[in-house]
């Protein structure tokens, strides 16, 4: 059934891992990567309306450029052209920084592309639902989904995450855009895969110890590109409440994996204190559907 308005959460992507294990001959690098979609995100607002349009607010709205280019619009635009006749008026509160690692673009579109679906009361047959989320950009069919998931190819070969306990991540950007184009032309070598991922992690501090064994193959690379991206690490690393540190995505964002939600607000207190021209926000994990 259509409804009159309809707001989702388009959760940021997290890379609690990320290898790169080899290139295409047209160019996209190979990925194997495990990511999750913390309990933060922009908000994406879909009303009815007779025409596609598009508005921006939010703390991190001027940094997304004009709205002509967003990817919000332009799956907008690809469900109107699946479904002709259908308009809506779009509006995006973006909170998360911008070329930051977390997957924003990619998750407002797979968010547009869900509230459209409610908006107007249809479905897409599943497998052109992924192929107009592919169309859109490597990550947004994870996006779409927007559950834990072992993350392959160039993005697009998804499968169920082990089962997670509950924790909390704490993310910190230090205010500096990294294009992720950037920091695949700094990458030198493609390495191994991930190694053998356990059925479930029974608490935190094990998946902190599983984690500690694999890597994310960008960081080096971001961090010639952005330097403060070390400084961030360092900062996370130092702190008691953080079982683990590493980077997100392409940068610059970095997260510290902590026991609890408490533990990571203890955490960004300390970090809001030191440096409080950095971004930084507590993002909850949930236990996931099956994890017992």
């Amino acid at each position: 059934m259509a409804a009159e308005s309809v707001s989702l959460l388009a959760r940021a992507k997290v890379n609690l891992c990320l290898h790169v294990t080899g290139r295409r001959e047209d160019g996209y690098h190979l990925l194997d990567s495990l990511v999750v979609f913390p309990d933060i995100g922009d908000l994406v607002t879909a009303r009815a309306d007779p025409a596609i349009s598009l508005t921006l607010g939010g703390p991190n709205a001027a940094a997304t450029g004009a709205p002509a280019g967003n990817l919000v619009l332009r799956a907008a635009e690809a469900m109107a052209a699946a479904f002709p006749g259908r308009g809506a008026r779009l509006h995006l509160h973006k909170v998360l920084p911008v070329a930051a690692g977390l997957g924003g673009g990619s998750a407002d579109a797979g968010a547009t592309i869900r509230a459209l679906e409610r908006l107007w009361g249809v479905a897409l047959e599943p497998g052109r639902r992924r192929a107009l989320a592919l169309s859109l950009g490597a990550d947004v069919p994870s996006c779409l989904c927007s559950l834990p998931a072992r993350m392959r190819g160039i993005g697009e070969d998804l499968a169920p995450a082990p089962a997670m306990p509950e924790c909390a991540l704490v993310l910190v950007n230090p205010g500096v855009a990294v294009p992720t184009a950037a920091v695949f032309a700094a990458f030198g070598e493609p390495g191994p895969p991930l190694g053998a991922i356990p059925e479930r992690f029974c608490s935190p501090q094990s998946l902190a110890a599983w984690l500690a064994l694999q890597r994310n193959d960008l960081e080096p690379a971001a961090r010639r590109v952005a330097p403060a991206v070390g400084v961030v690490l360092a900062a996370l690393s130092g702190l008691g409440q953080v079982l683990l540190s590493r980077m997100s995505g392409s940068g610059a964002t970095c997260f510290g994996l902590c026991a609890s939600e408490a533990a990571a607000e203890d955490a960004a207190r300390v970090l809001r204190g030191l440096h409080p021209d950095w971004w930084v926000a507590v993002a909850p994990l949930r236990r996931w559907p099956g994890a017992g």
